[in-house]
């Protein structure tokens, strides 16, 4: 007997990277190729780096910058550029539904040029067209005027031949080359990658790369071998200022080592432009345009055989087919979804919100995750003095009083924290500066030192001619200084230091820094031979007095906000470059449930089924890189979720893009406000909430729309399609379908200006393609029991059986078909009970009023004739009145149940 083994499948290949995926691994390689280089760049001297890059202290001469320019370009990085107005045109156009009323539009003038449907179907598709284009067009300008650089120019030292002295002059940014000498003061924006050659105070905001509050202090580490830390990231160097970040304090000489795309900031610009992933709002429009077209499919098909084959007219057929296609094909729904959008575009600008991509409005409400930074969006993005702790952690008057008179009576440039001090006790007039103290000397701060001192001369009291005692205030690193002192003060009492209580005080400062404050020390030594100059060697002997504690405040309504959020549905989840212990501490403080913060780099080693696991259960992810943040995103979306984020720098900007609504603020960089789709005019989270709300109401009456109109048509055409199977003659000539049609549609216009359900507006909205379906088989009969019965009254009551009377039969059920869908929208746009719970805007009543009025006039106006309808006896009307009272209460006893068996019903 032969065994028979069962054959092995084909093992098929595994589907290859996304686009998506493609594009953020290239992301990341060019980030990581920069980044090992500019960190090589790091590790080495400034003199090494001069040579490298054919330079010399004292900068270029004018014309070998000429050529570098030449040679490397521009200093510019990759921006996405609007495409082209006509472009934009052609693609307002690019609609499934568009497409199938053009194909419509020209099979009927194929079958006859001057048939009126050809203009009907024209009209509709030039308008919806071309509202969507003017709106994103607008939109697109607004956004790009808000395309603006703090200053375009920098100081660079350039000579005017070899043999010349150099001198500084303004040079435009975009045109910096490698090589260049530049010269950096408080308030400059970096306008490349530098190495860092000479330094004195230097502090570089470099939030836009990073997401750290804090400025970072930068010097020439190299030049005295001062220890700098190893690190592949160069934003982490001591000795480099990056391109896109800013001097927050200080003076700086740096040398240009990379321009342009070569920068790290240009490394991950170069990977953000092109074609934006789908977003939810196009796979939603996508999914019901196409499930939509299927029923037509299948529908139009039917009619046009049992017409054919019971009327023997085949022409006929083929016309009243192309009538019942443009009768279940929702044509106005671009326009509707465009002037919706177009609405919600125009009301957000009134709550300063520029709208840069209207789908992004649907995706706005349909959010039901918003991944935020932290400073600036949960934080004021300046730094306050949060406390200040004797060596016990109590409050102690005294020591804001020797760090407001360091921070007083320093010379050079203060620093944020400085500031703070000096803000602090001026808002609460705790301490007052009068003739006890005059100015000795200072001994700046300095990286190495990581300190500064000022030596400060105790005024003698009116008649005393002693002599003026001197004291030393030190304030920097808790490490440097308590390393420096002896003693420390113990409740007003000076007693030696010992490993005990040096313990006990670094202890806390580790306090305070696990809770996300930013700690200095505060020390003082009591000269006891006053002289004229100091030096770093009398910072000795120092008696620790207590800590100064820092950090970037919560805004005062960023937990209202929050909970606005949750209240409306959303989870906020922060993702920030900065560290867990300040993320953790800032988010507490909001309200939000920090549970267990997750570091950037721990992602890197998760699959994409983990990675969507963790994000789901995690609320803080802190120390981010930007190829991180987009793949929490991603991993996000793969959950299921419509994901917002919300960001302002270019760390933020790959994230930006892969989300479905990519928020940004006008004083983001450029890369980010570019890769944003909607831009908030204040970085405030209750701007947002607003957002969100019109969002859901723009999605809201959307739905309403389409549900209405697919509903409303499925139901004609199954009528068509029983009364084609037993009627001798059309229920209804094409061009009647074709009016009535326009008719309604014209009078769902005021749609967008309808007002929602508070109960609406409260969880997120997104598009069910398959409840739309269910919607339309479910209510879409309910029509047809009442067209039926028209049928029957216009049969047998009114004698309409016969094609000699056939345009009485027709003008009947053309006017129960047109008032039945009209009204009904009252009946559809709310879950509540129509004109008593809940009452549709002005505009939409008004509208009702005119199609109804439109639609009764139509049989006796002098248009009647050419359209096939004839004047209907005044019999018919209580007849039409109560089929139109026994639809409204069954469909109110339907929406009952459907609401109780589905849980939803918009």
């Amino acid at each position: 007997m032969t065994m028979l083994t069962p054959r092995t499948p084909a093992k098929l290949a595994p589907p290859g990277p996304s686009r998506r995926e493609r594009k953020a691994a290239e992301l990341q390689a060019r980030t990581r190729l920069t980044g090992e280089r500019l960190a090589a760049i790091s590790a080495r001297s400034g003199v090494q780096v001069l040579q490298e890059v054919d330079t010399s202290p004292a900068g270029l001469t004018h014309a070998e910058a000429a050529l570098r320019l030449e040679r490397h370009g521009p200093n510019t990085v990759a921006h996405e550029r609007a495409p082209r107005w006509y472009l934009q045109l052609a693609k307002a156009y690019g609609n499934p539904f568009i497409a199938v009323l053009v194909l419509l539009a020209a099979v009927m003038y194929w079958q006859d040029p001057a048939d009126p449907g050809v203009v009907i179907l024209s009209v509709m598709v030039g308008i919806s067209g071309l509202l969507r284009f003017w709106q994103e067009f607008r939109s697109g300008r607004a956004a790009d005027a808000l395309k603006k650089l703090v200053t375009t120019t920098c100081a660079v030292q350039r000579r005017a031949g070899s043999g010349s002295a150099p001198a500084t002059f303004e040079v435009p940014m975009d045109q910096v080359v490698p090589g260049d000498v530049v010269k950096l003061a408080a308030g400059d924006l970096v306008p490349a990658d530098l190495r860092i050659v000479t330094a004195k105070d230097l502090g570089v905001s470099q939030a836009a790369l990073s997401g750290e509050s804090l400025p970072a202090a930068k010097a020439d580490t190299r030049k005295r071998d001062l220890g700098q830390q190893e690190t592949t990231n160069p934003v982490e160097a001591d000795n480099l200022a990056l391109m896109g970040t800013s001097v927050t304090s200080g003076t700086a000489t740096g040398v240009v080592v990379a321009t342009g795309a070569d920068t790290y900031f240009g490394s991950m610009a170069g990977s953000l432009v092109g074609e934006r992933p789908q977003t939810n709002f196009d796979t939603g429009v996508r999914k019901v345009s196409f499930l939509l077209i299927r029923f037509m499919l299948v529908m139009v098909p039917v009619v046009f055989m049992i017409n054919g084959f019971t009327k023997g007219d085949w022409d006929e057929a083929f016309l009243f087919g192309i009538a019942v296609a443009v009768g279940l094909t929702p044509e106005m729904l671009p326009m509707v979804v465009s002037a919706n959008l177009a609405r919600g575009a125009v009301a957000m600008s009134r709550r300063k919100v520029v709208v840069k991509r209207l789908g992004a409005i649907q995706n706005l409400g349909a959010m039901d995750v918003l991944c935020t930074d932290k400073t600036g969006t949960l934080t004021e993005d300046r730094i306050v003095l949060d406390r200040h702790l004797d060596v016990h952690g109590d409050e102690d008057g005294e020591v804001l009083e020797y760090g407001y008179l360091n921070a007083r009576f320093q010379t050079g440039l203060k620093n944020l924290m400085d500031q703070a001090v000096i803000d602090r006790v001026d808002e609460a007039e705790e301490v007052v500066v009068d003739a006890r103290f005059s100015m000795v000397d200072e001994i700046p701060f300095d990286f190495a030192r990581r300190r500064m001192s000022v030596v400060l001369a105790r005024n003698p009291l009116v008649g005393d001619l002693g002599p003026r005692e001197h004291i030393m205030i030190t304030k920097g690193a808790v490490e440097e200084v308590l390393d420096l002192c002896t003693h420390l003060m113990d409740r007003g009492e000076r007693v030696e230091l010992t490993e005990r209580l040096r313990w006990h005080a670094t202890r806390i400062a580790e306090d305070d820094n696990r809770q996300g404050l930013r700690v200095l020390a505060v020390a003082t030594r009591t000269i006891d031979a006053p002289r004229e100059t100091y030096t770093v060697a009398d910072e000795d002997g120092l008696t620790l007095v207590g800590f100064l504690a820092f950090l970037d405040p919560p805004k005062a309504d960023a937990a209202r906000a929050l909970t606005g959020l949750a209240d409306k549905g959303i989870a906020v989840k922060v993702v920030t470059g900065d560290n867990e212990l300040v993320a953790a501490r800032v988010c507490a403080d909001v309200g939000i449930d920090v549970g267990q913060v997750v570091l950037g780099p721990g992602t890197d080693a998760l699959d994409d089924t983990e990675l969507r696991e963790l994000a789901a259960r995690t609320t803080v992810f802190a120390k981010a890189n930007p190829v991180q943040k987009a793949r929490i995103v991603r991993a996000l979306q793969a959950g299921g979720h419509t994901v917002g984020f919300l960001g302002d720098g270019i760390n933020d900007a790959a994230a930006l893009r892969d989300a479905d609504v990519g928020i940004s603020v006008d004083t983001a960089v450029d890369i980010a406000k570019e890769s944003a789709d909607i831009i908030l005019l204040e970085k405030d989270l209750t701007v947002l909430e607003q957002g969100v709300v019109q969002g859901r109401t723009t999605f809201g009456n959307t739905i309403k729309y389409i549900k209405m109109t697919a509903s409303s048509n499925f139901g004609n055409v199954f009528s068509v399609l029983v009364a084609s199977a037993f009627i001798p003659f059309q229920p209804m000539l094409a061009i009647m379908l074709l009016v009535q049609n326009l008719v309604y549609d014209i009078s769902q216009l005021a749609t967008p200006w309808d007002r929602m359900d508070e109960e609406y507006l409260r969880r997120p909205r997104n598009w069910d393609a398959k409840g739309i379906g269910r919607f339309m088989v479910t209510i879409g009969p309910v029509s047809s029991i009442f067209d039926i019965s028209m049928f029957l009254i216009m049969w047998h009551v009114f004698a309409a059986n016969s094609e000699a009377s056939q345009s009485l039969f027709q003008s009947g059920w053309f006017i129960e078909g047109l008032l039945s869908q009209t009204l009904i929208v009252h009946m559809i746009r709310t879950r509540k009970i129509p004109f008593v719970q809940s009452r549709a805007s002005w505009p939409v009543m008004a509208m009702t009023v005119l199609a109804v009025l439109t639609g009764l006039w139509l049989p006796f106006s002098p248009l009647a004739p050419s359209l096939g309808f004839v004047a209907l006896p005044a019999s018919y009307f209580p007849w039409l009145i109560g089929v139109l009272l026994a639809y409204c209460t069954l469909t109110q006893l339907v929406k009952t149940w459907y609401i109780r068996r589905f849980g939803t019903w918009l």
